[in-house]
């Protein structure tokens, strides 16, 4: 690789005067001897220094990229391994792939393990499996799909839950554990619909209508103090929402239902004032839909 004298004052700074008169020994793929003669000045020793330097950088540069490159390999042909098992149905093997990665300390912070992980839990939930390891097989669903969206957020903004290879689980799955939630307020189950909110939290970044359920769970349950707690901490959040088109379905469920339970709590407690008030706050929102707008006039009326 020869440099010209304006790449090497790009690439370090220097400004090295033309070389002149500078004779070198050379010898032909026969071993004859030659004499040739190179531009020499006061330095052209610092010239070829420089040039000696630069190449075993960039040697070293393109070593290192070459590295992570392959390293890309590996991880995709693990990733594929791990799509294959799903579209296979072969979950519990899936499921442990996938914890193999996650608990490789060099590897613990990579998203999609975490997300397959879960899936291959949450298939093996809905199969019915009576093997008692999976027992828990939903609660370990949400456990990992919890700490790769902690990661993703931390990490790289969410983009990786947000890919079209996942978006649709991860969404998917969000409304599962919503219904679950508002099966079992309605049920008249507070202490486990509370259970199931604050779970919520974890495989969400939009928490605000967790909060506002799980305020309501408590005000139920004669826990008005840390109902308060949740409701204020609900509030604060709301105030910087101005949209929910970027939100999925299950987080907008999950916000009109909290702000309804919460409303329907403070009025059996006749604070009707109160429950307005909080309605009116996402009213612009969820004005179109029929279960906000019987609630909505069953409370207000």
């Amino acid at each position: 690789m020869k440099l010209s004298n304006l790449e090497l004052i790009l690439f370090t700074g220097y400004n090295l005067k033309p070389i002149t008169d500078f004779h070198v020994t050379s010898y032909n793929n026969r071993f004859v001897k030659k004499e040739l003669t190179l531009p020499r000045n006061q330095d052209s020793v610092q010239y070829l220094n420089f040039e000696r330097k630069i190449k075993n950088t960039m040697k070293r540069i393109i070593t290192c990229l070459s590295l992570i490159f392959m390293s890309q390999i590996v991880f995709s042909q693990n990733y594929d391994e791990l799509k294959i098992l799903y579209a296979d149905g072969n979950y519990k093997k899936l499921v442990a792939k996938a914890i193999k990665i996650i608990e490789n300390d060099k590897r613990k912070k990579e998203i999609p393990p975490y997300i397959w992980a879960a899936r291959g839990l949450h298939k093996i939930h809905l199969s019915g499996d009576s093997d008692e390891k999976y027992k828990n097989a939903y609660k370990d669903a949400i456990k990992y799909l919890g700490k790769g969206t902690k990661y993703d957020l931390k990490y790289n903004d969410g983009a990786t839950m947000a890919d079209e290879e996942f978006i649709d689980f991860v969404q998917e799955f969000q409304m599962t554990l919503c219904n679950r939630v508002t099966n079992e307020f309605d049920g008249e189950t507070p202490k486990k619909a509370y259970s199931w909110a604050i779970k919520y939290n974890k495989i969400s970044e939009n928490i605000v209508g967790a909060k506002y359920i799980a305020g309501a769970c408590k005000f139920v349950i004669a826990d008005p103090g840390t109902a308060r707690v949740l409701w204020k901490e609900a509030d604060l959040l709301l105030k910087d929402i101005t949209s929910l088109d970027t939100w999925s379905e299950a987080d907008n469920k999950m916000l009109m239902y909290g702000i309804l339970y919460s409303a329907e709590a403070l009025k059996g407690k006749r604070q009707l004032d109160k429950a307005k008030i909080l309605l009116n706050k996402v009213a612009q929102w969820f004005e179109e839909d029929e279960t906000w707008k019987e609630k909505y006039d069953d409370i207000v009326n």
